[in-house]
């Protein structure tokens, strides 16, 4: 299997319960700190194709809520909500994770025990 790439944040605990479970299982990763490293319009773009930008834009997050409501009621399709996470990449819901033609965002251990035999 090839490395598996993880985008997120490092101290995020769910960046951090994902990095556990791929080293319990004896699975290469590679960690992009959106923070550090920046994001793409482009993977972007790729994500929200595949995940829908509504799954991708993390509304639960402390960056979400301090918004104003203004920018908040903006974000109305693709197109707005890439531009917002390229602003605020903190609003990126994490971890994204990518290998191969597989894209699976968060921890959730029974899609990542049944993607990652």
């Amino acid at each position: 299997m090839s490395k598996v790439q993880l985008f997120g944040l490092p101290n995020c605990d769910g960046t951090q319960a994902v990095i556990k479970w791929f080293e319990k299982k004896g699975i290469e990763t590679s960690l992009h700190n959106y923070k550090t490293d920046g994001i793409t319009k482009e993977k972007l773009g790729e994500w929200t194709k595949v995940l829908g930008w509504e799954k991708l834009l993390n509304k639960r997050s402390t960056t979400w809520r301090s918004l104003k409501k203004e920018e908040q009621d903006g974000i109305i399709n693709e197109s707005t909500a890439i531009d917002i996470m390229l602003k605020h990449t903190s609003l990126i819901k994490r971890p994204v994770i990518e290998s191969g033609k597989e894209l699976l965002i968060g921890f959730d251990e029974k899609k990542l025990s049944n993607t990652f035999k």
